[in-house]
């Protein structure tokens, strides 16, 4: 009998059965952020499944496999982002309900363009703000269609061209359908078939492929201590991408669409704990690999290898269908933020929107059109580690000109120079990218977040002293 087969029937009738019955979307509310009435425990479950999700499992096991504990840093990094995030989601969420946001570009767009003037500037940041968010969620969006291709190619022997033009129909009929809501019952699923994973397969066979952990002592020092992505990478990830949790689109979609502002904040310190032991044992498995294999194996293939070597034919056709639906949970979640974005945010600039009826329809068609797109990043550029790394690095150059927008009320008077901070930002890092790509460095790849974040602040300083000086220039002039 042909296990996989079996799995994969089991679970589009699951997804069927709750589609039909709970995912009703009478307005775009629904479809977007749940009518802002998600409780504790199913946000838990899909911020969790977002963060420890298909993608960043097959990630993390890719990247621990190759570098070690370094992947680890990770983990640290968004726990203490979380933590970050709890003192402000409440905050999130309020301003959120009263002003009718819908994600994390429109709030940036809304808070930085207050009472500007009829010019042509409020198009350009929007757009800018909106293109760049849009940008990240195509790496990461690429990388679950990675992970969705080389599960199909390991599965049902299929190409992988086939297998990833297999994964994109999946995706774009589900997020199409779905949305948020459908995306938070199918994360709750995913999650708990991760949970399950971990505890049957993944620990007991990191145990026995590193004799209790004795083994991994034959590895390089660096893989153990942290360092082999460099000091630069370990000590930049918990300085800048923690406090990036606040500028991650997922997470305001999530914030946003919770019961109240006390459901956010609980939220926040409740995901932030419980996700450390996945990124924990995620590059152990890819560590336990390389003790075993020790570097023949590739990056992308570490999953299935370990799920092969640890489980019979009946719970390996389990775990790799549970990882492709987490994968395309995954997806569909980025695919439901980019095409909000597409849609909602390049205009928010503006006094008023399009019908929530015509917001409905172009959302659905912007996820066809930008599933496509991430599609050819995915044939493109295969490797599930480096799209994972620059989608999540990207995010960081939101960091300074979101901490302004939420500590500051007058915002607005500086949104030239947040305009200064995130493009210069984006040319750095997109030029290290660059490079990076096109000679296969994936060391640039991951610490290109540095320089860019180290330049999107110093603009940023720059502007804010600029305009300062201007208001005390002209205050001789008022009198």
């Amino acid at each position: 009998m042909n296990w996989y087969f079996f799995w994969i029937a089991i679970y589009v009738v699951v997804i069927l059965f709750f589609t039909i019955k709970y995912v009703k979307h009478k307005n775009v509310d629904a479809y977007l952020i749940n009518n802002r009435s998600t409780k504790t425990l199913p946000l838990v479950f899909t911020t969790l499944a977002t963060f420890v999700g298909g993608g960043v499992c097959m990630g993390l096991i890719a990247m621990g496999y190759t570098s070690g504990l370094a992947a680890v840093a990770i983990g640290i990094a968004y726990v203490l982002g979380f933590f970050i995030l709890y003192f402000f989601a409440g905050k999130i969420r309020t301003y959120g309900a009263e002003h009718n946001i819908y994600s994390f570009a429109e709030y940036l767009n809304r808070r930085y363009l207050k009472n500007h003037k009829n010019s042509a500037f409020p198009k350009f940041f929007s757009g800018m703000i909106s293109g760049i968010n849009i940008l990240i969620f195509f790496f990461l969006t690429a990388a679950q269609f990675v992970g969705m291709a080389s599960l199909l190619h390991y599965a049902f022997d299929v190409g992988y061209v086939t297998a990833a033009g297999i994964s994109f129909l999946l995706v774009i009929t589900y997020t199409a359908l779905a949305g948020l809501s459908g995306v938070i019952i199918t994360d709750s699923i995913q999650f708990i078939v991760i949970v399950f994973m971990i505890i049957a397969i993944f620990i007991p066979g990191i145990l026995a492929d590193t004799n209790n952990f004795t083994s991994l002592k034959t590895l390089d020092p660096a893989m153990l201590n942290g360092t082999s992505e460099g000091l630069i990478f370990l000590l930049g990830l918990p300085l800048l991408l923690a406090p990036s949790v606040l500028t991650r689109m997922d997470i305001w979609q999530r914030t946003l669409s919770a019961k109240s502002a006390k459901t956010a904040k609980r939220t926040a310190w409740i995901s932030g704990l419980s996700m450390l032991p996945f990124y924990i044992i995620f590059p152990l498995v890819g560590m336990a690999l390389r003790v075993d294999y020790g570097v023949g194996i590739d990056p992308n293939h570490a999953t299935f290898e370990f799920l092969a070597k640890h489980t019979a034919p009946v719970l390996l056709g389990f775990a790799t269908i549970g990882l492709l639906s987490a994968l395309m949970s995954s997806a569909d979640s980025f695919l439901n933020i980019v095409a909000m974005t597409a849609v909602r945010d390049f205009s928010s600039y503006k006094v008023g929107f399009q019908s929530k009826a015509d917001s409905f329809k172009r959302i659905r068609i912007a996820v066809v059109v930008f599933g496509a797109i991430a599609l050819v990043m995915a044939l493109f550029f295969a490797d599930i580690v480096n799209l994972f790394v620059a989608g999540i690095t990207m995010n960081i150059l939101f960091t300074p000109i979101t901490i302004l927008a939420l500590l500051r009320k007058d915002v607005y008077r500086y949104k030239r120079a947040a305009f200064a901070s995130i493009l210069s930002g984006t040319i750095v890092i997109l030029a290290i990218f660059t490079v990076g790509f096109s000679t296969g460095n994936d060391g640039l790849l991951k610490i290109a977040f540095v320089p860019a974040t180290l330049i999107a602040t110093i603009a940023l300083f720059i502007g804010l002293y600029r305009q300062k000086q201007k208001v005390k220039n002209q205050i001789p002039n008022q009198n």
